[in-house]
């Protein structure tokens, strides 16, 4: 049978603040209590040349950055970026700064972006902003190709995402120095949705003038994604069933890798039954979510030929939700806009999205609404063609880049 994981699918793997709110009224720098500033000294570790994607037609430079951040731990930690700069000389003031956020790839160093080639679509978008004169700056996240080698990623923690983003940008703004003015958006899809409205929430640490979020499809309500995705195929033939399953269990093997950097005793028996478990934690920190959605099917195909269903073939855990640590998650550290933030912000969504279903997203933007953050969300309602997770992104390419052209302008 082909293999094609639903749920966890997302083009990357193939592919702020007011002191009182916690989010900047104005999109200029204003300190929040709550929210660390970023005073590392000397941020920027080592820049080298970034030749996995040739970009030199519209790029004066193709970089992978290394720089200091601020982890999940609250200590000092290194990471890695990619920093594309525009040809030509820099505008009067310099150029302004998008961050890039990626989807789901994986918590090994092995599946950070940076390591890779960029897929066409990315590549296009990120051209299509080098055009307009804007530096791009692509985090790989905290974790992800990290320099120890020892880090896990802590996969969909909207705080490590946040502080990803904000300290990439302060470090390139370091690098390049007055090539860059102070003003910055984030645009990201799938976990890198979920990312950039956590950079807005978190934007007050970069200490910057931050002019706005383009979310698309982001990751939110995580349980309510689960639950949804096992009800969406519990009667349905085995055929339909493994594959959804095997991008659950990815999606669930994740997180709880990601859950294991602050919480290493956290064991995978504790969501997990056996094969589940043991797949999940042979494959979990050392794959990409490909592999080890592959490694999922793959099990309970050889466990339905030979009993005719999956009947009795060990996946989740009885109410796993409901570990402390995985409820903690769910509910707050892995959900974004759990306070008010008014930068502006825009969301697409799609109706045939499988990965991030429309009424997760219905759900965040609707309680982001009520705590007062202003959301213009953009969904395929008066389009003849629904959009599912991937065109989601790709058809509104050239929309995103006026998005973010509209947010920088002010």
């Amino acid at each position: 049978m082909k293999k094609q994981l639903i749920i966890l699918t997302t083009l990357s793997t193939c592919i702020f603040l007011s002191a009182c709110n916690d989010n900047n009224d104005s999109g200029s720098y204003v300190s929040s209590p709550s929210i660390p500033e970023n005073n590392i000294q000397n941020p920027v570790v080592r820049m080298d040349a970034y030749t996995s994607t040739d970009m030199s037609l519209v790029a004066n430079e193709s970089l992978l950055m290394t720089y200091k951040m601020l982890g999940i731990n609250n200590k000092e930690v290194q990471a890695t970026a990619l920093v594309f700069t525009p040809k030509g000389v820099p505008p009067v003031g310099g150029w302004p700064i998008v961050a890039w956020a990626h989807g789901t790839t994986g918590v090994a160093d092995k599946c950070a972006p940076s390591r890779t080639a960029i897929n066409d679509y990315i590549k296009g978008m990120i051209a299509q902003l080098l055009v307009k004169g804007y530096v791009v700056v692509a985090p790989d996240y905290e974790g992800l190709g990290e320099p120890s080698g020892q880090e896990l990623h802590p996969f969909l923690n909207v705080k490590s995402e946040a502080f990803s983003i904000t300290d990439a940008v302060v470090a390139a703004r370091n690098y390049l120095g007055g090539k860059v003015n102070n003003k910055w958006v984030t645009v990201g899809h799938s976990q890198g949705g979920q990312a950039a409205l956590g950079a807005a929430q978190y934007a007050s640490r970069a200490k910057l003038d931050y002019k706005g979020t383009v979310a698309v499809a982001p990751a939110s309500n995580l349980d309510l994604i689960l639950t949804l995705g096992e009800a969406s195929v519990a009667n349905q033939p085995v055929t339909t069933q493994i594959p959804v399953y095997a991008s659950l269990d990815t999606f669930t093997a994740l997180i709880t890798a990601g859950l294991r950097n602050p919480n290493p005793d956290f064991k995978y028996t504790q969501v997990f039954k056996d094969p589940t478990a043991q797949i999940a934690e042979k494959y979990a920190e050392t794959e990409c979510s490909g592999g080890i959605g592959n490694a999922f099917a793959d099990s309970m195909e050889l466990y339905a030929q030979s009993t005719g269903s999956l009947n009795g073939y060990g996946r989740n855990q009885d109410n796993f939700l409901n570990v402390p640590v995985v409820k903690n998650f769910t509910s707050k550290d892995g959900q974004p806009l759990t306070v008010k933030v008014t930068s502006p912000i825009t969301i697409y969504q799609g109706s045939n999205d499988t990965t991030v279903p429309r009424i997760a997203t219905n759900t965040l933007v609707g309680s982001a609404q009520e705590k007062g953050t202003v959301i213009q969300y953009i969904t395929d309602d008066d389009n003849p063609v629904k959009w599912d997770h991937g065109t989601a992104y790709v058809s509104n390419i050239p929309n995103i880049v006026q998005n973010v052209g509209t947010m920088l302008s002010k």
